[in-house]
């Protein structure tokens, strides 16, 4: 028999039967077991990524909250400042303005970003905390009325709620008699100790 003629080892020779069924089930097997390994190497991708996040905002989550007392006594001070303010004092607003931005802005480089609900916005009990009830004229039942001290977030992890007065609920007669149930604590929907009234504010 010449070379051309002999056949290569592994290979099908004439006449032999092909199981295709036999080879087609071990094609899905492996492409199963592909798409498997795939899975599973971007969950330690993700899992990586989150830890090395986890990671790091506890590495720098005292020292973010050591720098809130900062941004706090310029929100205070810009506060404070009145509407008809002219002269050198102007100048001098408008520096505290500007080193108070630079403030956030480095915040948000870092991932710490600010929670100061608008008026109106759904009490979130995860973000915010109730001072107080009032009655809102213009704002739902459960909604902002005002925030008194903004909150912050690190890299989506919450560092401080933000301190808010809420709209009540039920009739708007004004704060509900102390000793009442409590629609934003433990028995109420808000489920989680963040979102508690404190009439003592």
């Amino acid at each position: 028999m010449s070379e051309e003629n002999t056949p290569v080892d592994g290979a099908p020779h004439d006449g032999d039967d092909v199981d295709v069924e036999a080879l087609t089930a071990e094609v899905q097997a492996l492409r199963e077991q592909m798409l498997r390994y795939a899975a599973e190497a971007e969950n330690t991708k993700r899992r990586a990524e989150r830890e090395m996040n986890d990671a790091r905002a506890y590495a720098i989550t005292k020292f973010a909250r050591d720098l809130l007392g900062v941004a706090d006594t310029f929100d205070r001070a810009l506060a404070s400042v009145p509407a008809d303010v002219d002269g050198p004092m102007k100048n001098f607003v408008v520096g505290v303005e500007m080193t108070a931005k630079e403030l956030l802005g480095a915040f948000e480089k870092n991932g710490l970003k600010k929670v100061a609900p608008a008026r109106g916005e759904k009490f979130d009990p995860h973000k915010h905390q109730a001072m107080m009830e009032q009655p809102g004229e213009d704002v739902a039942p459960g909604g902002v009325i005002q925030t008194l001290q903004a909150g912050y977030e690190l890299l989506g992890r919450l560092v401080r709620p933000a301190m808010v007065v809420v709209a009540a609920k039920g009739a708007a007669t004004g704060p509900g008699p102390a000793g009442g149930t409590n629609p934003y604590g433990a028995d109420g929907d808000g489920g989680d100790s963040g979102g508690a009234v404190d009439t003592r504010a």
